[in-house]
């Protein structure tokens, strides 16, 4: 199968994937009162200690250990939320300021995890701009059966006093979707792309043609990985559409220069092809989806742009990492056993800007720090602690912004 296909499958086949059996997502009960805090050490430790409960807890239940993560949406709740709702709310405003009929706000939300961010959006509509919360729609497309229970139970268990009743949860993922939306809408995708499987490609380097990497299985568990000139449809169109971007062309790291291949090639018994590079051919794949199915959409994602501990000796490679006696203990291959491994990437949001200009055909769409965001949307004085220190702003510093 191709690399895609088994990261792919590693993280969500339904039976035994990662994110069906081992994930779980680090959700306080309510949202911190950042004043009490006397700086951001003092935060970040009750954060530990509400996180090593957590975690106790679930390996007493389990004799296998669970891996726990935290997201922002999570332990900045709810202002983290907030901010996001708030950039929509004055995009919106802006996109129908000259309209004699202002259109209804349409969101479609990708990977809504506990589904917290879609309640935090929603509360801040409702309780800011009711004209607008009325006649709303919020659609969530979650892959994840088990998250998409977890997201409708979240409607019955907010302690609101009213039910938002202008959410439809779709149990699906994103690559199946096929209704095109010809309407205004906007596409939140929040800390899910770093999931999205990557392919492998290697460059020889007498030619510098690409070859796309394979892995096999065999039925003792052992796995291979091989190569073989590109020929897969999705390789070959995100290549293509990458020698092809306007503005400063990409030249991958992987593939040294010619004058280098040229001399390299000189010595015995050097090797044929170049490093890895892992390439992100279902974040274009997902470009292709908002294209084709949502072409009237503004894009909020957010993700890393880099990481600690990726897979060495790679061009854009991942992490790969399980947790074991209380600890995260990385990996240096992503050909690990299927399910109990999260397999995640940096994205190089430079590139996607134009990966997704180029598809989407947009010319406006920026790319901006966490810290660059919340300046611009947050209400930074709801968590600011007594030192003055704000996590908010201090926080997720190796996350970025693509918005349109």
């Amino acid at each position: 199968m191709l690399v895609r296909e088994f990261i792919s499958d590693s993280l969500y086949n339904p039976a035994y994937g990662y994110f069906s059996k081992q994930a779980l997502i680090f959700s306080p009960s309510k949202g911190f009162d950042f004043s009490g805090f006397r700086d951001s050490a003092d935060f970040l430790k009750t954060i530990g200690v509400q996180y090593q409960e957590m975690e106790s807890e679930l390996d007493d239940v389990r004799n296998i250990p669970r891996q726990l993560w935290h997201t922002p949406t999570e332990i900045l709740k709810p202002w983290y939320g907030y901010s996001i709702a708030h950039h929509i709310v004055k995009q919106f405003k802006a996109d129908n300021a000259d309209k004699q009929k202002e259109q209804p706000l349409v969101i479609y939300e990708m990977g809504g995890g506990n589904g917290t961010l879609m309640i935090n959006i929603l509360d801040y509509i409702r309780d800011n701009e009711p004209g607008i919360y009325s006649s709303m729609e919020y659609n969530l497309i979650e892959i994840s059966t088990k998250l998409a229970k977890q997201q409708l139970r979240q409607q019955h268990t907010k302690q609101s006093p009213v039910l938002h009743t202008n959410v439809n949860i779709i149990n699906k993922s994103i690559f199946d979707w096929n209704t095109r939306v010809d309407k205004p809408c906007f596409f939140v995708a929040m800390e899910v792309i770093d999931n999205f499987a990557h392919d492998v490609v290697r460059y020889e380097f007498e030619t510098g043609e690409s070859c796309q990497a394979f892995v096999r299985v065999y039925d003792d568990g052992e796995f291979e990985e091989f190569y073989e000139p590109v020929s897969d449809p999705l390789i070959v169109d995100y290549l293509c559409t990458r020698a092809e971007l306007s503005g400063p062309s990409y030249q991958t790291p992987a593939l040294p220069s010619a004058l280098y291949r040229k001399m390299r090639n000189m010595i015995p018994f050097s090797p044929n092809l170049t490093k890895a590079e892992f390439v992100p051919t279902q974040a274009f794949d997902f470009c292709r989806v908002l294209a084709k199915y949502f072409p009237h959409h503004r894009l909020v994602l957010s993700d890393f742009y880099e990481l600690p501990d990726t897979v060495p000796n790679a061009v854009d490679a991942p992490v790969v990492q399980t947790r074991f006696d209380g600890a995260m203990v990385p990996c240096e291959t992503y050909l690990v056993q299927p399910g109990w491994f999260d397999i995640f990437f940096p994205t190089n949001f430079e590139l996607l800007k134009q990966v997704y200009d180029h598809v989407c055909q947009r010319g406006s769409s920026r790319v901006c720090t966490q810290r660059e965001f919340a300046m611009e949307n947050a209400d930074l004085g709801q968590t600011r602690t007594r030192s003055g220190e704000n996590p908010m702003l201090a926080f997720y510093e190796n996350t970025k912004f693509l918005v349109s």
